[in-house]
């Protein structure tokens, strides 16, 4: 079974992204890995050469990005890094710059692409996730929060990626996929206050105007991570690759969970959520089959 895994990044350095850490936690599962590397004003390139993998081909990208409507150029991006994998790949397993699998997921993930790997009527597999806030204790646990997306995609020239690189689409139209017991744990909201509030200022121009952004993103320089509605602890482990990065986390950050701010409506429907887990008018851009 040939698996080639897939990702784009640009400034990684500049806005602290884990991508190191996000190609090292799937790379044991993967026969290839493409990676397009956006020209960048820091040294995003050296450090994804410096993986020293076999297995990894860099190619080098410029963003357009003048595309700054709903962050389509995140999945122009990913497109390209796409359409650099080999036709004969059975699956092809994407993560974005932000994103980490922990260890103990390789084993169910290798078991679902075997299991489905002949089954044409399966267009890709269906992650968990987990998103952390703050620090490396706490995850968001309200509707805020996607809780499933597609990371594995069959190779077909059909799939694309979809608006803002969060899922895929074939012609157009939601794959089908198959849930599996896996979990991708997504670091995004974890950085230094003074990276997160930069990549605030920059990375909201890729859906926003400048006068938007301005109205929007405080003109500070350090995030307020306390303005969130709710949050829960995390007692389980984190994947390995990333103990460097935690070890190293230099910022206090702390949260009283039973403290939620919520408008009375999502109130109710978080308890509601909390009761049945099901939620309501969750949006879903795949077929579970």
């Amino acid at each position: 079974m040939k698996v080639t895994g897939f990702t784009f990044i640009r400034n990684a350095v500049t806005y602290d992204y884990p991508i190191v850490e996000a190609i090292q936690s799937i790379l044991p599962v993967c026969t290839h890995f493409v990676v397009m590397v956006g020209k960048s004003e820091d040294e995003t390139l050296q450090l994804i050469k410096d993986i020293n993998s076999p297995k990894i081909k860099i190619y080098e990208s410029v963003w357009d990005d003048s595309l700054r409507e709903g962050g389509r150029v995140l999945a122009v991006e990913t497109d390209k890094a796409y359409k650099m994998i080999d036709n004969d790949s059975d699956w092809c397993f994407y993560i974005q710059g932000d994103e980490v699998l922990h260890e103990k997921f390789h084993n169910p993930v290798m078991q679902a692409m075997h299991k489905h790997k002949d089954d044409k009527s399966v267009d890709g597999l269906l992650f968990d996730y987990l998103h952390f806030y703050g620090s490396y204790d706490f995850t968001g646990n309200s509707r805020r929060w996607y809780r499933k997306e597609i990371r594995i995609v069959r190779k077909d020239q059909a799939i694309h990626s979809f608006k803002d690189a969060q899922g895929f689409r074939k012609d157009n139209k939601k794959l089908h996929v198959k849930k599996i017991e896996a979990c991708m744990y997504h670091y995004g909201w974890v950085k230094p206050p003074d990276k997160q509030q930069a990549k605030q200022k920059t990375f909201n121009k890729l859906w926003h105007s400048d006068a938007w952004v301005t109205d929007h993103v405080s003109d500070t320089d350090a995030f307020d991570y306390s303005l969130i509605d709710s949050l829960a602890h995390f007692k389980d482990s984190h994947p390995v690759v990333m103990k460097k990065r935690i070890d190293a986390l230099n910022w206090k950050f702390d949260f009283d969970p039973t403290q939620q701010n919520f408008s009375w409506k999502n109130r109710l429907l978080y308890l509601l959520e909390s009761k049945t887990g099901y939620r309501i008018g969750e949006y879903k851009n795949y077929k579970k089959i």
